[in-house]
Parts: structure tokens; sequence; C-alpha cells
């Protein structure tokens, strides 16, 4: 707090401008200036502490005639002020010696007109502030000068009261230059007159033998003194009633506003009082922020209780749950917002999906440019490993699973991973899936055991066994069953809808019978009533189907606009014409002939045959109410936010396996928008067949989740094994054990173990990982009876974990990389491409190449060869659509083979960085891994780095004129609406604030690496003696 109200007190320095025309600068001390044992320093600080000694006798300190000084102790007119360097200055020149030579007022004005073009420097040391002077000066006296390059500022961090009086005095001295001979001859007749208003750096007269010519010149001195006070004070006070835009003083002080409240919260925080300042320990900024962005103006009950809880007071771990759209993520921002802003340690948010990664990104870049942090992006091939070290500003950290667990394992391996104050996780419960939950495991796992003051936020909507959870986290758990938007939960067993009441004897209770005519060929076409039910609710309310199938998505959109009446083609016309405009730019002219006939009617499916500019593209037209009815799988649920006032559910099945209760509550949690409907409403469509099954679905408790560290064997518990060693956390056998039983399946081992014992698990899979190659044993003696193994890393395992390869594939990789040195074809990319195609994929392609396996050929390799086909055809023609076509592949399944080998392919990079034998594949997979992420021309590139742009965006930008980052950091938002097609005005901002974002992290990398540069190094020869002197 201390330091923050001495920051308030100080002057704000003001951003630099160019006036080489000047009358003075102030520049800034050399280090030689700076450096101990400087001859005469020490004289030269007597002398100016005993002349401001004597001008202070002299001349005592002036008040403001007013009642009160506007200042307070901002400006005071001390020894230290503004004011006292003038009467130090004033001082020197009335000691200076007297001088015969140009006793004549035509003399003196020349002598006043040179002075204002040498310009004189003040160079402040510490409190002491000298006067040098330039080469004419130094003529006139004897005094000793000092070069000053031009241009440099004079008003650089003075207060702006003083550099606009500065100006005045400029604006008068440049009419005094343009005065003709006649004038000057006035002038020189009153030159006194004149001297009461000169600059505090103008030359001193000649002093006069005639003793009554003294006199008047020692009164001229004493009104002048008092002139310039008068005139500083005056200024000073009359910019502080008004408001100068030049200078931006409004902006400077509600920047020292928001840097002393940050203060105030920081120490708010420090003392755990219950008093959270203006906004649970937040700058009111933030408060105005969230209203301005967000339209949020006040938090819900709930909100409020669990910011105030004494367990998020006291920094511990928390896992809270509540149900889908209660408003669980404005939690999350508001703690991690205290954390960077107050704390002033760096975030990391664990997000599970890429596209709900870059939703997050765009809309936090605008808080942070507002509020002085970076949002990075740690998603698919993007990210640095480690991050940046930041010199002021702290980072949010936005990641996927996979990405976050990198993160953390650069950061433990760098020292680093105390920076880290805060990490949040949503959908926790996906610690309980497969692969993915094995590795956030994982994560979290090693962040506990490596930091201390690292907070965890966990949440979720569908938890059940919270307690496993909070062991293995070692948190506190909060909950609530608020939703913002009532929910009702139907079922329709053929025409009939049931309400569910779980205090019905049945758990259902009649509610109505559908009340729509329909036709023979309607029943038939649309046996499960789904064009009566979305009627119900299109196109004045959003509605949507879930639908088992993809393709079941997309018959279920043609049948319902089928038999859609011609009204429904009249809503929102010219916005929906908009939209399969926009599709048709994004393919390149080719339009999904499903969409084709859907959207007019306000109709679209949405599943991952989609690609992601479509997606995109389809999302906000729904946002904005152009669409109004999504046939969806069941990902739409997990994935970005696209609420409705109903949510019917085509079928209890997932594909072919029957729904999960978690599932089930992620789908109808979509139902209800909150600030529009005032109910929400799902709706489960079941055959007679299913009715008992269903009814069991939604009377149980949600599934439990489970650790999958052992179940995924080379992704999981050997992963970790490699991991741990390679960052030297644990080496030795006890401590692997003893990491292991504080992991979510050492709690959990009791019910997960039956035949082996968690012992045995660790012993068996250091010893494969001692087989592979991955790790080497090393015998240590403690004493003749007791032996202690340690194991270190091999440069094969070290550059395993640092690319999170599989380890299933690792030896195949290190296989293939090594071959393809015997013969690298550089000719075109498709050998690179070979090489980058990801592993996993392989599996799901089946060409027709009858000929390859009567010569039984591996079958595993040519599916990749054919993979790569694929891929170098889409870097040729960058087109989607095309290679759809010709490969006879969705292009959906396109985009996310191109998806993964981006991603693989940042792997192998950073798997060839640690074996010095692939140095020849670092250069080369650099711009490959570049060429994959993008898929486009070069000069899209540098747009679609902005989080959110995408191919057809970056397209629009492009034709626009906005070229690069810095086109779109300094562009208008509403002259960008205007300019391209289907943009709202939040997109808008969110695409300019992104780029502003991506431009700050540039500068600031740039300014650090010259920091670097510059610094003295640590090591360097006598650089340990000369601090040893020092001291």
């Amino acid at each position: 707090m201390d330091e923050g109200g001495s920051r308030i007190r100080r002057r704000v320095s003001l951003p630099k401008r160019n006036r080489p025309s000047l009358g003075c600068i102030f520049v800034a001390p050399t280090a030689a200036e700076l450096e101990p044992g400087d001859e005469g320093k020490e004289e030269e600080e007597m002398v100016a502490e005993n002349r401001r000694r004597k001008t202070a006798g002299v001349l005592p300190v002036e008040h403001n005639d007013s009642e009160e000084d506007m200042f307070g102790d901002y400006d005071s007119f001390t020894e230290n002020s503004f004011i006292a360097q003038v009467d130090d200055l004033e001082q020197k020149y009335m000691q200076l010696p007297a001088h015969k030579k140009h006793a004549t007022d035509f003399a003196t004005e020349n002598l006043y007109s040179e002075s204002i073009k040498n310009k004189l420097s003040i160079t402040t040391i510490g409190n002491l502030t000298e006067l040098q002077t330039d080469k004419h000066t130094e003529n006139q006296s004897g005094y000793e000068g000092v070069t000053v390059e031009p241009g440099a500022d004079l008003l650089y961090d003075v207060p702006t009261s003083q550099a606009i009086y500065f100006e005045n005095l400029q604006k008068s001295s440049n009419d005094l230059g343009n005065c003709s001979m006649k004038e000057r001859d006035w002038k020189s007749s009153s030159h006194n007159t004149v001297n009461e208003e000169l600059p505090h750096n103008c030359i001193e007269q000649p002093q006069q033998n005639d003793e009554a010519s003294s006199k008047v010149r020692i009164s001229s001195d004493m009104n002048r003194r008092k002139s310039i006070k008068d005139h500083l004070k005056s200024a000073m006070t009359g910019n502080a009633k008004a408001q100068t835009p030049v200078f931006s003083r409004s902006k400077q002080l509600k920047d020292t506003l928001l840097s002393e409240e940050i203060n105030v919260a920081k120490k708010t925080i420090e003392s755990s009082s219950n008093d959270l300042g203006p906004f649970y320990s937040l700058p009111s900024k933030v408060r105005d922020l969230y209203a301005q962005f967000r339209g949020i103006e006040k938090l819900y009950e709930w909100q409020h209780t669990c910011l105030t809880l004494n367990s998020v007071q006291e920094r511990k771990n928390l896992i809270y749950s509540l149900p889908t759209s209660g408003g669980k993520t404005l939690v999350a921002e508001i703690l991690m917002l205290q954390e960077l802003l107050c704390c002033r340690k760096d975030v990391l948010m664990i997000l599970p999906y890429v596209a709900i990664v870059q939703e997050k990104i765009s809309g936090l870049s605008s808080f942070g440019v507002e509020l002085g942090f970076f949002v990075e992006e740690y998603a698919g091939s993007k990210g640095r490993f480690p991050p940046t070290k930041r010199r002021e500003k702290k980072s949010l950290y936005i990641a996927t699973i996979e990405k976050g667990h990198s993160l953390v394992n650069s950061l433990i391996e760098t020292g680093r991973i105390d920076s880290l104050g805060l990490v949040v996780v949503d959908e926790l419960h996906m610690i309980g899936e497969g692969s993915r939950g094995a590795t956030l495991e994982m994560t979290l796992a090693k962040i506990l055991y490596t930091s201390r003051t690292t907070q965890i936020i966990g949440m979720s909507a569908t938890l059940n066994n919270v307690e496993d959870l909070q062991k293995f986290l070692q948190a506190e758990y909060y909950t609530s069953q608020f939703r913002p938007v009532e929910l009702k939960e139907y079922l329709k067993i053929n025409d009939t809808i049931y309400e569910i009441d779980s205090k019905a004897e049945n758990g259902m209770t009649f509610s109505r019978l559908l009340n729509y005519k329909y036709s023979e060929t309607l029943k038939k076409m649309d046996p499960d009533h789904l064009v009566a039910l979305v009627t119900e609710v299109i196109p004045n309310y959003s509605c949507l189907v879930f639908c088992p199938s993809k393709k079941n998505c997309e018959n279920v959109a043609e049948m319902i606009c089928k038999f859609l009446s011609k009204e429904y083609l009249k809503h929102k016309e010219k916005e929906k014409c908009e939209v399969i405009k926009n599709l048709k730019n994004i393919g390149n002219g080719n339009l999904c002939p499903v969409l084709k006939r859907t959207i007019p009617f306000g109709v679209a499916y949405h599943h991952s045959g989609l690609t992601s500019d479509e997606r995109k593209l389809l999302e906000e037209a729904y946002s904005t109410g152009v669409l109004c009815l999504f046939t969806c799988t069941s990902t739409l649920a997990a994935g970005v936010n696209l609420p409705a006032r109903r949510v019917i559910l085509r079928a209890p099945y997932v594909a072919k396996e029957f729904l999960k209760r978690n599932q089930y509550k992620q789908m109808i949690g979509r139902a209800g928008r909150a600030g529009i409907d005032t109910i929400g409403e799902s709706i489960l469509i079941l055959q007679e067949k299913d009715k008992q099954q269903v009814l069991e679905l939604i009377t149980r408790p949600l599934e439990n989740c489970y650790s999958h560290l052992v179940q995924e064997f080379t992704k999981g518990i050997q992963t970790l094994f490699l991991s741990l060693i390679g960052l030297k956390i644990a080496t030795n056998l006890d401590d692997i054990y003893h990491f292991m039983n504080g992991t979510f399946f050492g709690v959990q081992q009791k019910i997960l173990l039956k035949e082996k014992s968690l012992w045995e698990i660790t012993v068996e899979s250091l010893r494969y990982l001692t087989e592979k190659g991955l790790l080497q044993k090393d015998t240590i003696c403690k004493s003749e009876e007791e032996v202690q193994y340690n194991f270190h890393i091999t440069k094969l395992g070290r550059a395993s974990f640092k690319g999170t390869i599989d380890l299933a594939y690792c030896d195949i990789l290190y296989r293939d990389l090594k071959k393809g040195l015997e013969g690298l074809v550089l000719e075109s990319l498709l050998h690179l491409i070979y090489l980058t195609t990801p592993y996993d994929l392989v599996s799901q392609s089946n060409p027709d190449w009858m000929i390859y396996f009567r010569q039984k050929v591996d079958k595993d390799v040519v599916n990749r060869l054919y993979l790569s086909f694929v891929l170098y055809t889409l870097l040729k023609e960058t087109n989607i659509w095309t290679v759809s076509e010709k490969f006879n592949m969705p292009r959906g399944y396109i985009q996310n083979l191109l998806t993964g080998a981006a991603s693989f392919s940042s792997c192998v990079l950073h798997f060839c960085e640690e074996l010095e034998e692939f140095w020849v594949y670092r250069a080369l997979l650099v711009e490959l891994t570049k060429k994959l992420t993008y898929c486009v021309k070069a000069e899209l590139i540098p747009l679609m780095e902005v989080t959110g742009v995408l191919e057809g965006r970056a397209r629009q930008l492009y034709s626009a004129g906005y070229k690069s980052l810095m086109h779109l950091a300094n562009a208008n938002p509403e002259v960008l609406i205007k300019t391209i097609d289907h943009l709202s005005r939040r997109q808008a901002k969110q695409i300019i604030a992104s780029a502003k974002m991506l431009l700050h992290e540039k500068a600031e990398a740039l300014q650090e690496e010259v920091e670097e540069l510059l610094r003295l190094p640590s090591d360097f020869p006598g650089a340990v003696a000369s601090s040893t002197d020092k001291a």
C-alpha cells in the first residue's frame, strides 16, 4: 500500500513529444554519471545543497492566495520541486562573474536570442540538479558545457501544467525572434520589463557599474523570481481545473487511480479481511468493464456467496458444481483477475476443446488490453514452451488439456512453477474420460507435488463422487442447484407429453397431448412429431434438436424444412441470404446442398462434418437469431455455449450407445437463455421399448468419474513416469511410488486395483520404460545391506516427453525419421508431410488400393501415405471442398486430419530438438508446422494469428485493406462493421482486442530481448569482485 501511495504522490510522466525548438532539455543520467566515484560529485552536491539553503533563507516559499491548495503534497514547493530547481538555476546565474562586454541593450537582446537557440540541459542525479550549458554559455561564463542530442524532449517528465507554461513561453519567444530591428530597439529600451517574463533558462544581463542600475537589476531579479513562481502556480492551478486533451491528463489520473485500487485490493487480499474493496478485491474498473462488455450489472447471490467463502479468501483449493448456465465461469474469471492484478501471478485456465479456448480468448482479450495483462493461446500447434517470462505484465494462459500439461512441464523444468498463482479447470469431470482424463490428472498431480503456492479451482455441472476429487486436490467443495432460468423436463411417448416429476410414483405426470394436424404423408416422414414440436417455438425462439448420428442431423434438418410453411422464408430473409453468400465465399464458391435448402427456413445442421469456418459462421448466425433451429450431435452440448428456449432429444442414444446421465444433463442444460427466456424446456422422445431404461436414466445419480491413469498405459502411467524422471521431480522407486499415492488413481486404488498392487504396477512400468530404451537404471549402494535404484532419462526418452509423443509410437517415429535422413526428398513437401502425418489417424483411413495389398505392403504404411497425399493436395490447393471431392472424404474429416497433422508436426519438431542427429528437421518442420496450422496463402497467415479469425474472415479482411496485425489493432470497430459482411459489433471489438493483445505481446517480447542483450551477464569477469567492493 505504501508503494501505491507514493506512486499517487509522484508526478505522472508524460508521453514523449518532439519539440526540438524549446529552450531547454531534460535528459536521463547516463550510466557514467550514475557510477560511484565520479570526480567532484560530492563537492557538487555540497555546493548545490548550500546554494539551496541560501535561496530558501532569502526567499521563503510563497503560497497561492486561494483558500484551498488544489495540489496538496502532489506538487509542493519544497526543495525537491521544480520551483526549487528554478531557484537553483537563477542563483547560479546570479553568481556568474560580471562581464564587461555586451553591456548595451542591443547586445543583451542578442544574448537572449542566442540563449533560446542554444539549449541548456538540466541533468537530475538523485536530489542534485546540475546546470549544464552549451558552448555559447560556456564561452560567456566559463562553466563547462555538455552536448545534448537534438530532438530530446523538454517536456518528457514534467507535470502537464508546467509543460503548458513552457509552451506559452516558447510562443512568445518565437514572436520575439520574428520582430524587426525597429521593434528590437524599442524592446532594448525596456528590457527590464521583458526580463520579468523570460523563461528560467534566460541568461542574466551583465552587471552594470552604475549603482542605480544595480538597484534596478536587484529589484528586477526579485520581481522575476516572484513572477516565475506566480506563472507556474497559476498555470498549474488552471490546468487542474480544466483537462487538457493534448497531454491526456485525465487518462493518466485514471491509470493512477486504477493502480491505487489494485494496491488497496492487494493489501486486502493479503490481510484476508472481510472488506473486499470496490469489486470483490478488484478495482471498480473491472465492474465497469463487465457492464460494458457483458452487460453484467450484478452477480447472482450464489456467486457472491462463493466469492466470499473463507476457503477462497484463504486461497485454499476449491471445487464448485452448479447446473449448466448457472454462471460458473464468471466466478472463475473474477478469481483469475484477482490473481493477475492483485497477487501479480500468472494464471492457467484449462478448457476441454480448441473451439472453447478460442471463444474464451476472444472474450477476455478486451479485459487484458484494458487492465494490462496478456492473454495467450495454447491450443493445436500454438503456444511457446517455456512461456515468455514477462518483465511487468502477467499472463493468462488459456489452454487445452494437452497443451496445459506441456506448459506445466516447461514451467517445472525452468524452475518457474511458483510463478503460476492459479490454475482453473473447467469441466473437471473430464478427469475420468480416457487418455485426456489421464493427461489432466498428471497435470494437476504435478502442480500439487511441486508448488505449495499454486491454487487450483475446479468446476463442473456433472460431478458425483466429489469426495475422491476433494481428497486428490485437497480442496473445499461448494455446490448449488441455482439456475437463472427455470428448466422443465418432459418425456414424449407417441403423441403424449409427460412432465418429469420426482415426487410422482413412476417419476412422471401427464402434461398434454400434441395438438397438430398430421397428414398421412407427414406421419410417415415424421413419426416422432418433430415438426409439431419445433413449430411451437420457432422462428421467434430458438430450438436445438440433438440427433444420434451426423447423418441423422442432416436428414432431420431437410425433413423439417419440407413441411414448414413458406411464411418461415420471410423471417429475416435478407440476413439469411447474407449467411448463404458468406458460406459460398469461405467455400470458394462451394456450398453444401443441404444447407442451401435449409438455411432459407432458418434451419441448419451442426456436427464435426462441417469445417471450422462453416461452424463458426453458423454459430454466429444462430447467436444473432438469423438461424432459429440447429439439428446437432451431442458434441455441441460440451462445446461452445449455444443455449435455446427448447431442447429436443431425438432419441435416448448417442450413436448406438444408450444415453448416460452425465450426457443427458449436459444436453438439457442448454435449455433456457439467461436474460432472454423466462423458462427453458427439454423434451426427450422415446419409444415404448425404452421407457423403463429412460425412467432409470432420469432418476439415477450422476455417474462417478474414475482415474484412467493406469488404464491408458502408454498415454498414462508410462508417460507420467518418464516426465517425472525427466523433470527430476522423482528419480527413484520410493519417490515415484510416493508421488503415485498422491494422484487421483492413488486415492481410488482400493476400488480400481483388484489383481496387482500399486507398488507392483510402479515396478512393472519402470521396467518396461527401461527395456524400451527410454530410461536407464543406476545402482546406488547406501550401505552393505541397502541398495537404491535411481533412474535417469535417455535422449530418446527426453525427446519423447518433450514432444508429448504417445509412447506407443515413439520408437516407430524415431525409426521413420532416421530412415528419412537416408534419402530425404525436398523437391516438394510430400516427404515431410508423410513424416508428420499422425499415427493415430491411420486406422480411420480406408483407401481402395488392392494392388498394394497383393504385394504384401504394410497396411499402416499404405494408409499413412494415402493421408499424406490428402494433406499434400490440401496444402497445394488450400480448398477443402475440392480435396473432399477428389478423395471422396467428408470435409469435416479432412479438417480434423489437418488439425491433427499440425499438432503432431509441432510434437515431432520438439522431439527432433532434443536429438542432435535430427538437426536437419528442425528448420524444415518450423515452416511445415506453420503451413499445416493455417493452410492458406502466406499473406493471410498474419491475420489468422488473431484468435477467432479463420480463413474466410481473413480473406474478407485482406480484401478490405487490413493486411497486417497493425492494421487490425488500429481498426475502428464501426468502420470494420460497415466494411466486412456479416460481422457484428461484438465480433469486431473482439477481433480488434485480440489483435491489440498480440501486438502488445510481440512488442513486450522485443523489449525483453533488447534488455537481455544490454544486461551485464551475471558471470561477467570481475562482476563479483566489483559488487564486493561496492558493499
